[in-house]
């Protein structure tokens, strides 16, 4: 038998199937839909609140050693000190926190609010017996959820008119509410797979005992399978809002007058000294960890408080 055909006849061995792939590149899993409440929902508040107090104490003191010897180290090069930076913070500190940080607050509460009420019912629709109705809430849901924020930002504030006229009636529509439009859309994504999954992780048999009974399914998801979900989605609910709210500091990037933007102005017009920017930056950090720690903290206190026991 020649050469050629005795390779042609030899088996060849399949990376992967027949012996182990070789190579460290990174492959991209399948989809894998997760019922409300799992691990990996929770990943951001698991590791926030599961730190314990190390972490804002140990935080606090590696920011105020930063703070310290940095400043100083520059302050050979110019009269403006780091006790100059720290008293134009304390004097900008009441005008950063009203009028920068509750806006912050109030972007993720109208955003949280709005992606809540539109997560339910594309999560809702996902469910359907409707075949289109289920096709359309779930390409809604994974285009949305699979869109980069700040992209979604710019569409939003670029396409979205700055006032409506309504006859001789003129709404304005500002900067911060456009961004809460925009920020409602990917929250709107994520709610509704928490909703999915939270209706679809009600055992089967919950169901079939009201199908049983004569139930319509109307009245099987908002007297039996819903009640149910209600515990499940909460924790989840919070930690989508605590991400949410450490995500408003992008609506500055747009031109929306929150802590960031103003924090920067403040430090414009202190003529951009160097010696401005940790102070600043440091209180942002500081008061946004401050906010979304109590929360972390309460979502995993939640998810033990309301987990299915079994």
């Amino acid at each position: 038998m020649s050469r050629p055909m005795q390779f042609s006849m030899r088996r060849r061995i399949v990376p992967g199937i027949d012996a182990p792939a070789a190579g460290g590149f990174a492959v991209l899993k399948p989809l894998k839909a997760r019922a409300s409440g799992e691990p990996d929902d929770l990943l951001f508040s698991r590791w926030l609140a599961r730190a314990g107090a190390w972490l804002p104490l140990g935080g606090i003191a590696l920011l105020a050693a930063i703070v310290m010897v940095w400043p100083m180290a520059a302050s050979a090069q110019g009269k403006f000190t780091f006790a100059d930076a720290f008293d134009a913070l304390i004097r900008w500190l009441p005008f950063l926190v009203t009028s920068g940080f509750l806006l912050n607050v109030a972007i993720s509460i109208t955003t949280m609010a709005i992606g809540t009420v539109l997560g339910v019912l594309l999560g809702l629709g996902q469910i359907s017996t409707s075949r289109p109705v289920r096709r359309i809430c779930w390409f809604l849901t994974q285009a949305f959820r699979n869109s980069p924020w700040l992209v979604l930002l710019f569409i939003v504030m670029l396409t979205f008119p700055f006032e409506i006229v309504l006859g001789d009636t003129v709404i304005k529509i500002p900067d911060w509410m456009k961004a809460v439009f925009g920020l409602s859309l990917p929250i709107m994504a994520n709610i509704s797979e928490v909703v999915r999954g939270a209706v679809l992780s009600v055992p089967t048999g919950q169901w079939e005992a009201a199908e049983s009974l004569a139930y319509s399914r109307r009245q099987i998801l908002w007297r039996i399978i819903l009640p149910q979900c209600f515990k499940r989605m909460i924790p989840p609910w919070m930690n989508w809002y605590a991400i949410l709210t450490m995500a408003t500091p992008l609506v500055s990037l747009l031109g929306v007058e929150e802590l960031i933007t103003l924090s920067r102005q403040a430090m414009e017009s202190e003529n951009n000294h160097p010696e401005l920017l940790i102070p600043f930056y440091g209180f942002a950090l500081v008061i946004f960890f401050a906010y979304c720690y109590p929360i972390a903290r309460l979502t995993l206190w939640m998810e033990r408080r309301f987990a299915v026991k079994l």
